[in-house]
């Protein structure tokens, strides 16, 4: 071997391990880009869910807005209907048969029928547990346990949602006693 040679053969040995090298920090290079890149999507795929996600709390928000929008309007319109319902309980037999009072039922009836258009329902009270979320308890009288024995006050829901709890009067339990007692007194 001649030293020219033997150059080319350590200049080539030289050429393939900076190749090797050359390589290798591609290698590392490329591996690093991809995790950029992997990273990258995750980050994109991450906002766009969350921009899904925003978009459909706001629409939700924007139905809930839309459908109790009137819930204080309604709040204002049921005193008057109250009112208009205690009137017509004390109209005097004689006044019930003109044509003017039963112009003014129209009107209520009218009231309530747009009111129930809206989501309003009312909540029933009498002869049902006591619920502390559809009722508000008054007082407490004779009267089966835990039963409303009385309704002081109509209450109102606006879809599912109370805006105006029934008031009511609440059976605590001393009548049972006493039909007991009785019914023992008859049986001695």
């Amino acid at each position: 071997m001649t030293e020219e040679e033997s150059e080319k053969g350590q200049v080539s040995e030289v050429e393939s391990d900076a190749t090797k090298e050359d390589i290798e920090a591609l290698k590392q290079t490329l591996a690093e880009e991809k995790a950029r890149a992997e990273g990258y999507l995750a980050n994109w795929q991450r906002a766009q869910a969350d921009f899904i996600n925003y978009k459909r709390r706001s629409e939700q928000e924007r139905e809930e807005v839309a459908k109790f929008a009137n819930a204080m309007l309604m709040l204002s319109l049921l005193p008057i209907l109250d009112d208009l319902q205690r009137a017509f309980s004390s109209v005097p037999p004689k006044l019930a048969k003109l044509s003017w009072v039963d112009g003014i039922g129209l009107i209520e009836r009218k009231l309530e029928a747009s009111l129930e258009a809206q989501g309003l329902s009312q909540i029933k009270a009498l002869g049902e547990p006591f619920d502390p979320k559809l009722h508000e308890a008054a007082m407490h009288s004779k009267g089966k346990e835990g039963i409303v024995i009385e309704e002081l006050q109509k209450g109102y829901q606006l879809h599912d949602r109370v805006i105006r709890p029934t008031m009511v009067i609440v059976g605590n339990g001393e009548e049972e006693e006493e039909e007991k007692k009785e019914e023992g007194e008859k049986e001695a």
